[in-house]
């Protein structure tokens, strides 16, 4: 039987939501729409499994920041209305056929990640719902990024498009230019129209920071900051070696075992 494993980027889609809603203290608003969101989106991707990935919230701010202290600081805390209501939301969920999973020390990304190249390296069907673009570097012909709230495909065009890279090379060119939304710095100086010409030029971040020919522009902005690239490119690379203590099995989805929440 052939798989289709759905991969819920819980969170993204939650605070989304909920962001959106009139009355933010009305959680039975968000758990409506939530659920509406995830309905369209089993009648559009007809799975024979899925699953919704949540972080594990904890002031422990992980790894990558143990790389760069300042990774996501400063960010807007989720609403203590709806910090409170992730139990029940995971409830909801669950009515609707769709069991949750909570990370533990890793991110929620960094689990989605390991996942679904489980199941997309066995040359089965994965899709993750996220508006993520950082997830563009995992895909491959088995494996699409959905876009629910802009309904669009986070593929190679739209990289392309967006970036002028390949999904591949987008570690390279993060490592490069970084990520302003996530505190990601990157080499100083080097924007994104630099770090595409070094790309294109060399095609990878380590053959940038080993070439003896980088015009002087670019060469006197990456010295001393070969660190720094490195350490940028490690922690905008997703993790996917997370054990995992499941099996496809525990998350099938049976679509005449669902019933909708009150």
């Amino acid at each position: 039987m052939a798989i289709h494993l759905v991969v819920i980027d819980a969170l993204n889609l939650i605070r989304r939501v909920h962001a959106a809603q009139p009355n933010p203290d009305d959680i039975d608003a968000t758990s409506r729409v939530c659920c509406q969101a995830l309905t369209k989106i089993i009648k559009m991707s007809e799975p024979t499994h899925i699953v919704a990935v949540f972080d594990h919230l904890s002031e422990d701010r992980g790894w990558r920041a143990d790389l760069l202290p300042d990774y996501k600081l400063g960010r807007k805390p989720m609403p203590e209305v709806l910090l409170n209501s992730l139990d029940r939301l995971q409830e909801d969920f669950w009515q609707l056929g769709i069991d949750s999973l909570l990370s533990d020390g890793d991110e929620a990304d960094d689990l989605i990640a390991t996942i679904a190249l489980k199941v997309a390296n066995r040359g089965e069907k994965v899709t993750i719902v996220s508006t993520d673009k950082g997830f563009c570097q995992l895909l491959q012909p088995t494996l699409q990024i959905r876009d629910y709230f802009q309904q669009r495909w986070l593929d190679s065009a739209f990289i392309e498009k967006e970036f002028g890279v390949l999904p591949e090379q987008l570690t390279d060119y993060w490592g490069l230019a970084g990520i302003s939304s996530s505190k990601i710095p990157g080499v100083p100086g080097i924007g994104p129209k630099a770090a595409l010409a070094l790309l294109e030029q060399y095609g990878s971040l380590d053959k940038v920071l080993s070439a003896e020919d980088i015009p002087s522009k670019y060469a006197k902005k990456l010295d001393g900051h070969h660190d720094d690239a490195r350490a940028a490119q490690q922690v905008s690379k997703l993790k996917t070696d997370i054990l995992l203590g499941f099996n496809l099995q525990d998350i099938r989805y049976a679509a005449d075992a669902t019933q909708s929440p009150a």
